[in-house]
């Protein structure tokens, strides 16, 4: 699969999330309303996990927690390397956010 192939970056985000521990939709839910200030819907979320896990990216256990895969381990790969090289010049960003 070809770099910034995956629907948007909500689906990075949840490859991102899952990457670091298994998690389950709704504790998925809260740690993006953490981040952003406001909780997506389950009809937001299990679309996005669906796809992922349909491409292979993450699975699911008998609990209904989602990690990734190691095909989705390279995939995260890919796009955290063309989200750095895009932004490149992230610390300059955050400059602009202190103002």
């Amino acid at each position: 699969m070809a770099a910034c192939e995956m629907k948007g970056f909500l689906s990075f985000l949840v490859l991102w999330l899952v990457s670091r521990e298994k998690m389950s939709g709704a504790e998925i839910a809260l740690e993006l309303k953490k981040r952003k200030g406001s909780k997506p819907s389950p009809g937001t979320i299990y679309p996005v996990l669906k796809y992922l896990k349909d491409k292979g990216l993450v699975q699911i256990d008998s609990n209904k927690r989602y990690s990734l895969t190691k095909k989705g381990g390279k995939e995260l790969d890919a796009h955290i390397k063309t989200f750095f090289e895009t932004f490149c010049d992230l610390d300059e960003m955050k400059e602009c956010c202190r103002k």
